[in-house]
């Protein structure tokens, strides 16, 4: 990403089971939860970290998502604000192009993903995503 080259399936798979890994050997170390922030762009992207559930030895291992949605516009703006980040505009877009919003299996059937509108300020969307995030926390303990 750095050479500003987007990353494809192929580069993301090991990545993605990593962090399902480690977040499953943090969890059966006695952590007592677990957050993993990654953009999880695909829905074959989230299917890897849900198969984290199969590998738990806990039966009420919960594996949920919080989709952070802004609008391109939104997306270039910040990303057009940073100073010296190598994310440019056209990473932006090519994730934009390969992004696979939540759709309706895993928002009313799994109910593993939580929308949270990030185009207001960071105050706002720190509160929005916090809340999203103590939500889940609730519901699993």
């Amino acid at each position: 990403m750095a050479a500003n080259i987007p990353l494809n399936d192929a580069d993301r798979w090991d990545w993605l089971i990593l962090l399902r890994d480690e977040a499953l050997a943090a969890l059966q170390d006695g952590a007592k939860g677990v957050v993993v922030t990654c953009s999880a762009l695909k829905k074959k992207y989230r299917d890897v970290i849900r198969t984290a559930r199969l590998y738990d030895e806990d039966p009420n291992a919960n594996v949920h998502f919080v989709y952070l949605r802004a609008n391109k516009e939104t997306l270039l703006a910040r990303v057009g604000a940073r100073q010296g980040h190598y994310m440019k505009d056209s990473m932006v877009l090519s994730q934009l192009a390969a992004l696979e919003e939540p759709d309706e299996d895993e928002i009313k059937r799994l109910k593993d993903v939580d929308i949270v509108d990030v185009s207001g300020s960071q105050l706002e969307v720190e509160k929005l995503a916090s809340t999203a995030v103590d939500k889940v926390l609730v519901t699993a303990s």
